[in-house]
């Protein structure tokens, strides 16, 4: 069973970085699609950005320009460079990984403040 393990939340400035990672465990393939979503309070989770095995990726408009997402397929392991972040982008952060069936990760908190 593929399970998720996220990393690297916290509490940073207005205008700092951060950088997410979420480790696939238990595949032995290489997942299709991973990507991150957030949920913000008493908001809808919402796409961030997403990467397929194959390279393609996609953003959110809020977060185009300032956001980076790769991933190593080797490791089945994704990656969020989060930089010039803002107050909006307070929220839960969570993996997904999409390969047949839909996993989560248990989210990881990112406060921005102002």
């Amino acid at each position: 069973q593929v399970q998720l393990v996220e990393s690297g939340g916290g509490l940073v400035q207005a205008g700092g970085s951060l950088r997410l990672s979420c480790a696939a465990s238990g595949s032995g393939f290489a997942i299709n699609r991973m990507g991150w979503y957030r949920q913000a309070p008493g908001k809808q989770r919402e796409l961030v950005a997403q990467i397929t095995s194959g390279g393609t990726i996609m953003y959110s408009d809020s977060v185009k320009g300032r956001f980076t997402i790769s991933r190593d397929n080797a490791k089945n392991t994704v990656f969020l460079q989060m930089n010039n972040l803002k107050p909006e982008d307070t929220a839960v952060y969570y993996c997904n990984a999409v390969h047949g069936v839909v996993i989560w990760g248990q989210g990881t908190q990112v406060t921005v403040s102002s």
